[in-house]
């Protein structure tokens, strides 16, 4: 499976718990996922982070949001 297909299927649930999370729509969970440096790490296939469950991606987008504020 490419990694394309991996980072697509897991942005889907990681999206839904940011959006849970945040109670915003799946735009705004987009970028503010996007707009941070864990976004950035996922979308760069050389961290890996694509590979790993989207609790756990999320758990750290949440984790650098407490850090920012």
């Amino acid at each position: 499976m490419s990694h394309g297909t991996i980072r697509a299927a897991t942005l889907k649930k990681t999206m839904q718990i940011i959006m849970e999370h945040f109670a915003c729509t799946e735009n705004e969970a987009l970028k503010k996922f996007y707009e941070s440096h864990i976004g950035a790490c996922y979308a760069d296939d050389s961290t890996g982070l694509y590979g790993q469950s989207a609790f756990y991606i999320a758990g750290l987008f949440f984790d650098e949001c407490k850090a920012a504020s």
